[in-house]
């Protein structure tokens, strides 16, 4: 999540009287079902392909799309949060979001599904910032603890239990219900949060520098636009060349954030080693764990010919512990430091993944079971050490520009991660029909399918091990001091 919003960048109101309480709770709801919705449609790309007659590369944008518009709005917001109110930020977002829902709920055909999805991303990169702003007003620092765990514990379960809570529901209805669903609580979140959500901080209306922006948007979105159409062929000069302006904007936008006196984000915060290595590993676990989400129901669906409902159960058992085992790994860090978590983990993370490259159609369901346990809980493992690590490093007036990073990238990352992958995926599917002498056949489809993932997995194997690596060169962060 992002705390680009420093409570220092505010003038804060006096909050004594303040009931906590009531303002978490519309603010985890609102939090949770926006953060859910990231995940939340992977088992249902399948059902979406027959249904709405697109291809696999195509709907990969409903995730794609969300997460790009996310990670583009996350440094713009954390300038409206200074903008405007606590209460107009969060508001217009989870009516925005809302609004997307409905869209997305009604939608007749592809085109107006995304609009309803990128209407959802929208609400959720508004209210990500105003979410953890709030936590820094309403705690002191000796209490923040319990709250950062809690809001922790969303920010990891949300998105994984959006496969299995999809597979659960499509098992008895139909997609739009995983909107439906939604929208219920949504609206709840919305009447609580107008009853109980208080101002707490006046705006200051810091300086806008609309060519960071206008950079940022432009560098990140041509960057995921040119992976997201990779499907089409890495030689197409629509992908190296949107690319290609991507890295070029973000370039111009990297070289005015060092120039500028109040820059958007301050990049100087990668001066801190073990902070640039924690953005390292950041972006190998978010793209290792979205595109895993995307890639599993193709292949328990597709080449197993299990039911969404059953795909689900299967990573059920992975999507808890996931979520639950992220406070406790936050404690074990504190006791023992980074490397007793992380070098495990990432151990773990290459072992699991290279199983993944020898799956065939007669692996049994307890076996995916028990890699998809050991994946997420490499994650957990990895994931909250590290970015506690990375951040302890940096002095406190970089901490929102810190995570403000950490998060742009995790959303870039895991956008560009699904397009990848899937990528991958569809052309070892290509190149396996090529060679088949019946490429129509059930049996080939099946085999190119489970042939196209494997080639992903492999890949997913040779960033776990650049994960071991970094995590070796990790060691426990002392604040610095400038």
């Amino acid at each position: 999540m992002n705390t680009s919003a420093s409570p220092a960048s505010s003038q804060s109101q006096d909050i004594g009287n303040v009931k906590r309480l009531p303002i978490m709770i519309s603010l985890i709801i609102g939090a949770f079902f926006s953060i859910l919705n990231e995940t939340l449609l992977s088992n249902a790309i399948p059902q979406l392909e027959i249904e709405l007659n697109v291809t696999a590369s195509i709907l990969q944008w409903l995730s794609t799309g969300y997460m790009l518009v996310v990670a583009v709005l996350i440094p713009a917001s954390a300038l409206l949060v200074q903008w405007l109110t606590t209460r107009q930020v969060f508001l217009g977002a989870m009516i925005v979001f809302t609004i997307g829902t409905i869209v997305c709920g009604i939608a007749p055909e592809f085109s107006v599904l995304l609009i309803g999805r990128l209407l959802q991303a929208v609400g959720t990169g508004l209210m990500m910032p105003v979410l953890m702003n709030t936590i820094l007003l309403l705690y002191p620092p000796e209490k923040r603890g319990g709250a950062m765990g809690t809001i922790g514990l969303v920010i990891m379960f949300a998105p994984a239990i959006g496969p299995t809570l999809s597979g659960i529901i499509l098992d008895s209805l139909e997609w739009r219900w995983l909107f439906f669903i939604v929208l219920p609580f949504a609206l709840f979140s919305i009447v609580f949060a107008f009853i109980y959500l208080k101002n707490l901080s006046q705006p200051t209306k810091p300086k806008v520098d609309v060519i960071s922006i206008l950079l940022s948007t432009i560098g990140f979105g041509g960057i995921v636009y040119g992976f997201s159409s990779s499907y089409k062929g890495w030689d197409k000069l629509e992908v190296y060349g949107m690319i290609g302006i991507g890295l070029i904007a973000l370039l111009l936008f990297v070289i005015r954030q060092l120039k500028l006196k109040e820059p958007l984000l301050d990049l100087r915060a990668f001066k801190f080693p073990m902070f640039t290595l924690t953005t390292i590993l950041l972006i190998i676990m978010m793209m290792t764990m979205f595109s895993t989400m995307a890639l599993l129901p193709f292949l328990f669906q597709g080449a197993l010919g299990l039911t969404v409902y059953a795909s689900g159960l299967i990573m059920l058992p992975g999507s808890l512990l996931n979520g639950l085992i992220s406070p406790i790994t936050g404690k074990l860090f504190d006791k023992f430091g980074p490397r007793a978590l992380m070098i495990p983990g990432t151990m773990a993370l290459a072992i699991v993944m290279w199983f993944f490259t020898q799956v065939s159609v007669d692996t049994s369901k307890s076996t995916f079971i028990i890699l998809h346990i050991c994946l997420m809980v490499a994650i957990s493992m990895i994931m909250m050490p590290a970015q506690t690590n990375g951040l302890n490093q940096l002095p406190p007036r970089y901490y929102p520009h810190g995570t403000a990073i950490l998060n742009t990238l995790s959303q870039v990352a895991g956008a560009i991660g699904v397009a990848f992958f899937i990528s991958i995926m569809t052309s070892g599917q290509k190149n396996y029909l090529a060679q088949s002498t019946d490429p129509t056949s059930v049996v080939e489809q099946t085999g190119a399918l489970v042939s196209g993932i494997h080639n992903a997995f492999v890949i997913g194997f040779g960033f776990a091990i650049l994960a071991i690596i970094v995590a070796f060169f990790t060691k426990r962060a002392k604040t610095s001091v400038e």
